[in-house]
C-alpha cells in the first residue's frame, strides 16, 4: 500500500442499507471519510439522500472489499486487496440489522456477493437487479466512468434509479 495501511469503514447495529464499493481513493485515504469526492456525490443523488445521511452510520453502512487505499494502477486504482473482505466481512455483517439492503456498487462486489453471475457483464447484472432483491441491488460504481454507463443504458436512470431510491427511503 503505497499511502499505508488506513482501514476506512463506516457502520453500526442500525445501519439498514449497506454499501459495498470497491477500496478506499486516494482523497477518502487522506480524509478518512468514504466516498468523500465526487463519486460520493453522485451515489447520494443515486440514492435520494443527501451528502451528511450517506455519511450517518446509524442509516448507512459503508464497507469496501478492500479497506485501504490499494493505489494506482494504469486507468484508474489497483483491485482491492484480496484478504480484506473475507478476513472482515462476516463481522460486521453479524452486527448489522438482518433486513438490510446491500447495494453492491461496482464488478468486485457483484461478483463476490453474486457469484453464480460471475460470467455476466456488469450491465446483465443491473439490467437483472430485481431478481436479487430484496438482499442485493447491484450498481454501477459511481466513479466519472458512470455516466458513459447511464448515457448508453438510459433504462438505469429511468427504472432502476426510482426503485432504488424507494428502497432506500423505506429503510430509512
Amino acid at each position: 500500500m503505497p499511502l499505508g495501511p488506513r482501514p476506512i469503514v463506516q457502520f453500526s447495529a442500525t445501519s439498514r442499507i449497506v454499501v459495498i464499493g470497491q477500496a478506499p481513493g486516494r482523497i477518502t485515504h487522506h480524509s478518512g471519510i468514504p466516498f468523500d469526492d465526487k463519486a460520493g456525490e453522485r451515489l447520494a443523488d443515486w440514492l435520494g439522500v443527501d451528502f451528511d445521511t450517506l455519511h450517518d452510520p446509524a442509516r448507512i453502512a459503508i464497507v469496501s472489499m478492500g479497506f485501504c487505499y490499494p493505489g494506482k494502477a494504469s486507468g484508474g486504482d489497483k483491485p482491492p486487496r484480496p484478504e480484506c473482505a473475507p478476513r472482515w466481512h462476516q463481522a460486521i455483517w453479524d452486527e448489522l440489522p438482518e433486513d438490510r439492503l446491500t447495494l453492491l456498487v461496482g464488478a468486485y462486489a457483484q461478483t463476490a456477493y453474486l457469484p453464480q453471475t460471475r460470467r455476466w457483464t456488469m450491465r446483465e447484472r443491473i439490467e437483472r437487479h430485481a431478481e436479487f432483491l430484496p438482499r442485493f441491488l447491484p450498481l454501477p460504481h459511481p466513479a466519472w466512468r458512470s455516466t458513459l454507463f447511464m448515457r448508453d443504458n438510459p433504462w438505469f436512470e429511468a427504472k432502476v434509479l426510482p426503485e432504488l431510491r424507494r428502497l432506500v427511503s423505506e429503510r430509512l
